[in-house]
């Protein structure tokens, strides 16, 4: 008796993914975008970890009667790792807090920017007319990402450097197709 009572009176909790969820709304699927778009900050990430060692290279020359010690070389190469780590955080911030969010009501798309800059795209999932992908080129078919693109009742959706834009394509058919929304094949579903 005591533990009915229990079970009873314990509130159901809904889990919020995301600050602007509605109480009544689920989370059906999330993706991101490739890390390729991280490429720039992993280049400048890569050349600060050479500026301690190249540093304590060109001192060992400069100075070839007194070198550098090895403890000197550490140091500076742990600055290196703190240098590059600040060089690549931007972007893989950037990476890491732009998603894309399919709810059972509507389409989000969230793009952070640095660190002061997000914009957030709220679309309702019957406002979708068509879901096609595009994957161009060596490299994105090399390694997977491509373009995603939306036909909506206001204009085109355009997402690009998504991973494995076709697997995307066909869970965003299904979600739609499985919430009642009518969206039309695409052109190469239509042969």
């Amino acid at each position: 008796m005591v533990k009915e009572k229990a079970k009873q009176s314990t509130p159901v909790v809904k889990v919020k993914y995301f600050p602007d969820q509605f109480d009544n709304e689920e989370v059906l699927y999330v993706f991101r975008k490739h890390p390729i778009v991280m490429r720039k900050g992993l280049i400048w990430g890569s050349l600060g970890l050479l500026v301690g060692p190249l540093y304590t290279l060109i001192l060992t020359y400069a100075h070839a009667d007194n070198p550098p010690s090895m403890t000197f070389f550490y140091m500076s190469f742990v600055v290196s790792i703190a240098l590059a780590g600040l060089l690549f955080f931007p972007d893989w911030m950037s990476w890491y807090y732009s998603v894309f969010i399919v709810t059972d009501q509507r389409f989000i798309q969230i793009t952070q920017k640095g660190f002061f800059h997000r914009s957030v795209v709220d679309m309702a999932l019957n406002q979708i007319q068509m879901v096609n992908y595009e994957i161009s080129g060596l490299q994105e078919t090399l390694l997977g990402y491509g373009t995603i693109m939306m036909q909506t009742f206001v204009g085109d959706l355009v997402v690009h450097y998504i991973h494995h834009p076709q697997h995307i394509q066909k869970h965003m058919l299904e979600i739609l197709r499985s919430e009642g929304v009518q969206v039309a094949d695409s052109p190469a579903g239509q042969q």
